[in-house]
């Protein structure tokens, strides 16, 4: 078990990102959350088995086909028990 906490950057706000990361991590049975931040960043958290945790972290590494990601920073955490994945935060 593993956990990512992720912020990606660049063009990545009004792209699907949020429903497709979500939908993403729920088909791989990941917890976690993801969220809009008022800078215009997305951030997430994924949590779950070692290689689906890494397969959901390469694929914010290009986001949805509308998202032009500049930049993704990861920091590896201590794994929490999340159950269900949420998405919250209110910027498009």
């Amino acid at each position: 078990m593993k956990r990512a906490h992720v912020i990606v950057r660049g063009q990545v706000q009004g792209v699907f990102f949020r429903a497709e990361a979500r939908d993403r991590a729920a088909s791989l049975g990941l917890g976690g959350w993801v969220r809009n931040n008022a800078d215009g960043t997305v951030e997430a958290v994924f949590e779950g088995e070692d290689e689906r945790v890494d397969s959901i972290v390469e694929w914010c590494r290009q986001g949805p086909a509308l998202a032009q990601v500049e930049d993704v920073e990861v920091s590896w955490e201590q794994p929490r028990s999340e159950s269900g994945f949420t998405v919250s935060g209110g910027w498009a």
